[in-house]
């Protein structure tokens, strides 16, 4: 209902509306500037929300299915806790001594801008930390010593830097009309619903035990491997987790959503162009590049995030590494091996080259135009929508000092975190300001495309391969480096994309940047605290050899960053993928993804009445199975059996069902799984109360030939000598 001071536009703002239809469909051309927005309320929810979301995701990361719980599930079930908070609180005010300062703990009813206010709040905890991947190789994996101010300071600084830089751009990525950002309507149209909501956390939750306690063999199943016990070809094509996972499925959701997201968020064209990218490497690419012995293949696991010797053998990072400074020993190197990668590992990294370059020539060929007309509008500000209009009319501008501010103490954390403490991190000053000069050159592309296509640009290649190249053979100073340069251009476009989220609901500017600000430095708080904990309390976390059978503490992200580090940055990218290495060819990667949008334009151009032409995507196609390996074939397998069930089946039998209750499902599945899995482990696993032991307690697929070399004469434990 809407008060007497409402602004609601019709008429000629009605027409003069956004530009973009789906804006105009979702978004609301009204406010009330008199509703109360930073309450008691609003900190109160949206600071345990943030808090709540930081610690089980972190808590998620180190395991075998890392799930990711965004803030929806908040989103949903603070509403009725807010409504009966405005029923119970009393009204009176609260002076703080001596500032005269005053609050109310119940302002009047629970209203949108405050549960907007609590979603961006929780927004700042359902997104992962980066740097945690720092502290946790550290401790995990090179077994060195991190001061925990040094290394709270660096993920701080990092999470921060962003922001500071998201000032410069918030007048064409956040004002414009025309950058919408789709992913912002699905919370738009999102606050509501709740039973629903409900049932499918309690039936998530309840069933969660099973896979998660009782039975982890279910979380992936490899039917293959249970009729050729003996056949090491058959298993490398039928494992889910080490080999090609012909045959394999879960009943676990979070093998479902764990790595690649959640299927049911997916639209269904980008789905598509997935799966033909997916099949394409997987079963083609892979098995002939393998069985050819490209690169040595057969010498190695045909599925593996791992480095290895030249005789097939786990390298050993111990011979190349100065035991003191933790930098390349080149006499170590030189009588030893170069490193040697799966060829699932090599094949990742030129679809990463691939992609990027794909991405860029795509958004050229087929956005290039609107984009800089788009751009070149927002720039001269000649066109603003209803919603701009509405927020300049009521609301004051966030003051430009208060970002120069924030990037002047960002800088001053980044340079003490580097180089204080010993300069345990590597990285020397001047990587920082190149980092940041990376970042600042790609928020703007990257922001475009985001805001206008949702499609996401990593910076990871770029940095690591920049870095590796500067300053070589340090391998802190590398994932530093990244971290920073990556982590400031997502940061800056999550901190705008929130922007734009207020924007849409009318939330006061300076609110938003405070909630923004202060959730952040909570959330990242609550990451560390986390990590922390686990890296101290969990016995050999990370360290598959020595772990429990059932144990899910196998990190797969951290194993993959760390093996990250080797590559790029104690070996660097001149002895992997330049002329000292044993991959160059890789780097025609880059070139294939550059040119293979320009055939699709073209047949696009020449046969416009053909649609399904401009459905096909070269980026997403390429990057269809561009989560491997940290992903496993079991988490690809489910993740498109349901999505496309979900969005074709589902949508075009029942769009109803599918318009109301799609998006709930999803986060109420996520909910329910994260909610049972920190209850399993704080009153039983934590006491080393594990499952009861029997063949369906492992954690694995019970396929351990697939992890085997097939090679003449390599001898590795467990399996057998061809």
């Amino acid at each position: 209902m809407e008060s007497s001071e409402t602004i609601h536009l019709e008429t000629e703002d009605s027409i003069n509306d956004s530009p973009i239809e789906e804006v105009r469909l979702t978004v609301p051309i009204s406010d009330d500037p008199k509703l109360p927005c930073l309450t008691f309320r609003s900190w109160f929810l949206g600071l345990i929300s943030c808090a709540t979301l930081s610690f089980l995701n972190q808590f998620f990361g180190h395991r075998q299915n890392m799930l990711s719980i965004s803030s929806v599930s908040a989103q949903i079930l603070v509403l009725p806790i807010g409504k009966f908070m405005a029923a119970v609180l009393p009204r009176r005010r609260i002076t703080i001594p001596c500032i005269k300062w005053s609050f109310s703990l119940n302002p009047g009813p629970f209203n949108l801008k405050e549960h907007c206010l609590i979603t961006i709040l929780a927004n700042a905890g359902g997104n992962s930390v980066y740097a945690i991947g720092i502290v946790t190789i550290m401790k995990a994996f090179y077994h060195r010593p991190l001061n925990p101010i040094a290394a709270m300071i660096l993920i701080q600084s990092i999470q921060l830097l962003g922001y500071g830089l998201a000032g410069i751009f918030r007048k064409f990525l956040v004002d414009s009309p025309y950058m919408w950002w789709p992913s912002n309507l699905l919370q738009v149209s999102l606050f509501r619903a709740l039973q629903f909501f409900i049932i499918v956390l309690i039936s998530s939750f309840a069933y969660y035990i099973v896979p998660n306690y009782l039975f982890p063999s279910i979380s992936a199943l490899s039917f293959v491997c249970w009729i050729w016990k003996d056949s090491v070809t058959a298993q490398q094509i039928g494992s889910g987790i080490r080999g090609l996972g012909l045959g394999s499925f879960a009943f676990d959701w979070s093998t479902v959503a764990a790595f690649i997201g959640s299927p049911l968020v997916t639209p269904g064209t980008a789905m598509i162009n997935m799966l033909v990218g997916y099949i394409l490497v997987v079963y083609i690419a892979i098995p002939l590049s393998y069985w050819n012995n490209l690169y040595d293949a057969k010498k190695f696991p045909i599925f593996s995030s791992h480095v290895f010797n030249s005789n097939g053998h786990p390298y050993n990072i111990s011979v190349i590494l100065t035991d003191q400074k933790l930098e390349f020993n080149r006499e170590g190197y030189d009588s030893y091996s170069k490193i040697h990668l799966s060829i699932v590992l090599v094949y990742a990294y030129g679809l990463s080259f691939a992609a990027l370059a794909a991405t860029l020539s795509h958004v050229a060929l087929f956005h290039g135009r609107a984009l800089w007309q788009q751009t070149k509008v927002s720039f001269e500000d000649k066109f603003i929508d209803v919603h701009t209009r509405l927020m300049r009319k009521s609301y004051e501008p966030v003051p430009e000092w208060w970002f120069h501010t924030l990037m002047i103490l960002v800088i001053g954390l980044a340079l003490l975190a580097c180089e204080g403490f010993g300069k345990e991190l590597q990285l020397p000053y001047w990587g920082i300001f190149l980092a940041m000069f990376l970042s600042f050159v790609f928020i703007l592309p990257a922001g475009v495309i985001y805001a206008t296509t949702n499609q996401q640009i990593g910076l990871n290649v770029i940095s690591e391969m920049i870095i590796g190249y500067l300053y070589p053979g340090k391998p802190l100073a590398n994932v530093t480096f990244k971290t920073y340069g990556t982590i400031s251009m997502s940061q800056a476009i999550m901190f705008l994309s929130d922007f734009k989220l207020g924007h849409y609901m009318k939330i006061p500017p300076k609110s938003m940047f405070i909630a923004q600000l202060v959730g952040t430095i909570v959330a990242s708080f609550v990451y560390f605290g986390t990590a922390w904990w686990l890296l101290t309390t969990v016995e050999n976390i990370c360290d598959t050899t020595k772990l429990p059978i059932g144990s899910p503490w196998t990190c797969p992200v951290d194993d993959v960053f760390y093996n990250v580090s080797i590559i790029w940055g104690v070996v660097g990218p001149l002895r992997m993928f330049g002329n000292l290495g044993i991959y160059p060819q890789i780097n025609y990667f880059f070139l294939f993804g550059l040119l293979s949008p320009l055939p699709i334009w073209y047949l696009a151009k020449k046969y416009p009445e053909k649609k399904w032409i401009k459905l096909i995507n070269m980026p997403v196609l390429i990057a269809g199975a561009g989560a491997l390996p940290v992903a496993k074939p079991v988490n690809y397998v489910c993740w498109f059996s349901v999505g496309l069930f979900f969005n074709f089946y589902v949508y075009r039998r029942f769009k109803g069902w599918w318009a109301r209750h799609n998006y709930i499902l999803s986060a109420g599945l996520d909910a329910g799984v994260a909610f049972m899995g920190i209850l399993c482990y704080l009153a039983l696993q934590v006491n080393g109360v594990l499952g009861p032991r029997w063949w369906g307690l492992a954690v694995g697929d019970h396929c351990p030939l697939a992890a085997c070399p097939t090679a003449p004469g390599i001898q590795v434990k467990g399996c057998p000598v061809f």
